[in-house]
């Protein structure tokens, strides 16, 4: 019932029916309501299916929730707030989907490996998303196939690379439907429902630990579920605050009338932290006033240069917060001895740090020094330097943009692309090769030149396994890039070369800015453009490791022989 209810309102929003359609409507979602209630209450009596403890709190909060909105609807009580259609949509919702994670989904290593999951679980997220943006109420003239496609790739993606203008081109629905994909996208859909399907059912099979293990970025098994669920709160709390900063920020007459400004701030919100570049607007932050709203841009850059640095970064940091607070502040206050830890801040947090850091100061510098009469020149003092450092940290897989790409020189253009190429940090939002693999890269060179058989960076020495990886992600990301640019080259006959080399570094990237050649693309280059944002998104070398079968034998060791290199 709940499902049937789901698919109703599928019907409602996408597309267009009579007036006269609202009562049976109505009838179904009461309906999918109660049963909702009853299939609850049925859980709680019956011994085998009762939830687990963990869930009681949310499912007290849940009936509570449909029981005011049924009496609501049915007249029995009068609150204004709940007589929006959308809170029957979010009830519906929340009972299928607390329905749905409760399914039971044992994925055999055996027959798929971790690469495996994560990209199938990506391509099941687009291709539904391109059902979705195909019904007729998600736009206002209708979509193609390959656009719908492309769009949808791009929000899960989080590129931002756009076809059409997402702000007039698709309705609200249409709009919502992308911001969804675009949350989904950025944490990836595995982390959503491997945590709720734990969290409702109490508990998992040791295979699917074991699977969702590499996904988790941990090596500890136990802390699986709890890295999940402190990276679902931590990027909902910062997303709310950038919501509510934004909406503080921006002046409702600056939006023209044609967005709503609480969604204008969760949509921005969303995206930026998710380093999607995606905006109502269709010229990003370039579009009249906003352009000259530094708060704004303060906040949204904020947003993309958090979700850049990684989760795993970002709750290193958290700790060496608490560390300061309880362990060397409070102490003295309490005439106690302040506590020493050593090694609070890992070295991978240090080195993705100070890589951000230097990437953010030369970018600002340069772009300051390249466009300050040319681009920049509408701006004065601080906002000068406020649009540079946006300008160059949103290369980095962000994607909006507070300039006209297209006539920033070429110096510029260059220094963009190779940000667009680094892109963001491991275990983050962003796409790139990340900060890290550039830092081991100079580190490499750097030890290699002063003789040094390891490389060593704060009393600590990298493992060869890091230095691997991280050259064949350099190696394999300019193999993707320079096919993908011979593809578009020979489907685009006629068009600037550096356009197309822009746009393909933008694409695997996930960056989405671009020179204005993305709308004017042939399909045969869509469909290029579509499977280098894929690539870029999960990486080619997580596409490669899941393609291949693994060593089974690898405890032996062949006779070492060295080799010409220069």
């Amino acid at each position: 019932m709940t499902l049937f209810s789901c698919m109703t309102i599928l019907y409602d929003l996408g597309f267009d029916h009579s007036s006269m359609a609202s009562i049976p409507l109505s009838k179904i979602y009461m309906a999918g309501m109660i049963s909702g209630i009853v299939l609850l209450f049925v859980r709680y009596l019956s011994k085998q299916d009762r939830p687990n403890m963990k869930a009681w709190s949310f499912d007290f909060v849940l009936i509570a929730f449909l029981i005011i909105l049924i009496l609501n609807n049915t007249g029995l009580i009068e609150l204004n707030v709940f007589n929006r259609i959308w809170w029957t949509y979010i009830a519906i919702f929340l009972i299928s989907f607390r329905e749905l994670l409760l399914l039971k989904l044992n994925v055999k290593r055996s027959y798929m490996n971790p690469g495996q999951l994560f990209i199938a679980s990506f391509i099941l997220v687009i291709l539904i998303g391109s059902l979705l943006l195909l019904l007729p109420g998600a736009t206002h003239t209708g979509i193609s196939v390959v656009n719908a496609l492309f769009t949808a790739t791009s929000a899960v993606c989080v590129t931002g690379l756009v076809v059409v203008d997402t702000g007039t081109y698709f309705t609200l629905f249409g709009q919502s439907i992308i911001m969804i994909l675009i949350q989904i996208g950025g944490l990836g859909i595995m982390t959503f429902t491997s945590y709720f399907g734990y969290f409702f059912r109490g508990g998992t099979s040791y295979e699917n630990q074991l699977l969702m293990k590499d996904m988790a970025n941990t090596d500890k098994i136990a802390e699986i579920y709890r890295t999940f669920k402190k990276i679902i709160l931590l990027t909902l709390a910062i997303e709310c605050a950038g919501a509510i900063a934004i909406f503080i920020c921006i002046d409702t007459a600056s939006l023209y009338g044609h967005t709503d400004p609480f969604f204008f701030s969760i949509f921005h919100s969303i995206s930026g932290f998710c380093n999607a570049g995606f905006s109502t607007f269709s010229d990003s932050l370039y579009e009249g006033s906003i352009r000259y709203n530094y708060p704004l841009q303060g906040v949204i850059a904020l947003l993309f240069i958090t979700g850049g640095l990684g989760f795993l970064i970002v709750f290193n940091f958290i700790k060496y917060i608490k560390h300061l607070l309880i362990n060397r502040l409070l102490p003295p206050i309490l005439f106690k001895r302040p506590v020493h830890k050593p090694w609070v801040i890992n070295l991978n947090a240090r080195i993705v740090v100070i890589t951000t850091l230097i990437l953010l100061i030369m970018g600002t510098s340069f772009i300051y020094l390249f466009e300050a009469k040319n681009t920049l020149s509408d701006h004065q003092g601080v906002g000068k330097i406020l649009t540079a450092f946006f300008t160059a940290a949103t290369p980095r897989t962000a994607g909006f943009n507070v300039v006209e790409t297209s006539a920033l020189h070429l110096p510029s253009i260059l220094l963009i692309i190779f940000l667009m190429w680094v892109g963001a940090s491991p275990g983050s939002t962003g796409g790139g090769i990340k900060t890290s693999s550039l830092a081991v890269a100079i580190l490499n060179g750097l030890s290699l030149a002063k003789g040094r058989q390891r490389i060593e960076l704060y009393h600590r020495e990298i493992s060869h396994v890091s230095v691997r990886r991280a050259f064949a992600i350099m190696f394999l990301s300019l193999s993707t890039i320079g096919i993908s640019i011979f593809l578009v080259a020979f489907f685009e006959e006629g068009k600037d070369l550096l356009r197309i080399v822009f746009e393909c570094f933008s694409a695997f990237g996930t960056v989405g800015l671009s020179m204005g050649i993305t709308a004017k693309l042939s399909t045969a280059g869509k469909l290029v453009i579509i499977l280098t944002m894929f690539i870029g998104r999960i990486g080619a070398l997580t596409l490669i490791i899941a393609l291949l079968r693994k060593v089974r034998f690898v405890a032996y060791r062949h006779p070492t022989e060295d080799i010409l290199i220069n």
